[in-house]
């Protein structure tokens, strides 16, 4: 029984995640300072971040029309995604064949674990999750989105949670 949970946990997780990578508002790497400060003076400029910005639209812009269609703007958020799944297969692939099994999916770490996760979802603490926990799990998951000042999508996604 505890198998076949914690096996449908990770499935969950995992799906939680792919549609993710293609739900959520694009979420790229932040530049830092020295990327932006393009003249190296030691200071940002009105004009420095707005050509950070002008230089983003123009690499999603492939045809250089000036404008971004949906084909261009898909094929940017397909090239995150990859990129994103490549860091995931690279950072959780223990036995490093170049994919992921079921046992390097486990969970990470104790704020992670599917047990305490359940348990805390077990209101009642009869072994089960009914349709109310669960819709009382999500509505607090999209409050702690809400807090962290995130989207609050109610599929518990971020880092650095607190699993109180």
């Amino acid at each position: 029984m505890k198998t076949t949970l914690l096996m449908a946990a990770l499935l969950s997780g995992v799906v939680m995640t792919a549609g993710a990578v293609s739900a959520q508002p694009e979420q790229r790497e932040r530049p830092d300072f020295a990327t932006l400060d393009t003249d190296g003076d030691g200071a940002l400029t009105l004009e420095e971040l707005q050509a950070a910005g002008e230089a983003r639209f123009a690499a999603i812009d492939s045809n250089g029309d000036g404008a971004l269609s949906a084909e261009e703007l898909i094929a940017n958020a397909n090239a995150q995604a990859a990129e994103r799944v490549a860091q995931m297969i690279e950072r959780m692939d223990e036995n490093g064949d170049g994919v992921l099994q079921a046992d390097e999916l486990k969970p990470r770490g104790e704020g992670r674990n599917v047990e305490r996760m359940f348990d805390r979802m077990d209101a009642d603490e009869d072994g089960a999750i009914s349709a109310e926990e669960f819709a009382a799990a999500q509505e607090k998951m999209q409050e702690r989105g809400e807090r962290r000042g995130g989207h609050g999508n109610g599929h518990g996604h971020g880092q650095g949670r607190n699993d109180n």
